[in-house]
């Protein structure tokens, strides 16, 4: 086995979890995240040669990844159809998911993609800031400020939804 192969065996081994569940965190479907992935996987084999520290590997292959799925619009414009908040979280629900845990999935849909981006490639990808920032090519600063903003309005989404549970169930009393 070459030493490109080894390499690349590394990389499947050691990352394809965990881009696979960002790939199905974007795309709420197992099939276009398995498409996801094994694209990406692709590009990385031909592009190895590109890569020359092992440590920038996961932004590098998040990159890919991302650009990946920006291509799947570009490639296909479809008519748009609005969904419901509850039907993407349907998508992405597990049956043991109990009512924080859709509590907060539900909060984490709602933010704006500038910060729900960032937030899930560090909640999922378990990306540094700097891997993010490369993987999206932003600033670091941005990127922290960012998550910053994220981290503050799920905790404000959530205290809204614990609240509003609290004085129904008072109310019900």
């Amino acid at each position: 086995m070459s030493i490109k192969q080894q390499q690349f065996e590394s990389l499947v081994k050691s990352y394809y979890q965990p881009l696979y569940r960002f790939a199905y965190w974007k795309t709420k479907s197992q099939s276009i995240a398995e498409d996801l992935v094994q694209e990406t996987f692709s590009r990385a084999w031909k592009s190895l040669h590109q890569l020359k520290d092992a440590s920038s590997a996961k932004p590098w292959l998040y990159t890919i990844l991302n650009r990946e799925n920006a291509r799947r619009f570009e490639r296909k414009q479809l008519p748009m159809v609005e969904l419901s908040e509850e039907w993407q979280l349907e998508q992405v629900a597990d049956s043991k998911d109990d009512y924080e845990v859709l509590s907060l999935r539900r909060a984490i849909f709602a933010l704006p993609d500038k910060y729900r981006e960032p937030l899930t490639l560090q909640l999922i990808g378990g990306l540094s800031t700097d891997e993010i920032a490369d993987a999206l090519s932003l600033n670091s600063n941005t990127v922290s400020t960012r998550l910053f903003r994220a981290r503050a309005e799920l905790k404000n989404r959530l205290s809204d939804q614990t609240r509003i549970t609290n004085e129904a169930s008072h109310r019900g009393k």
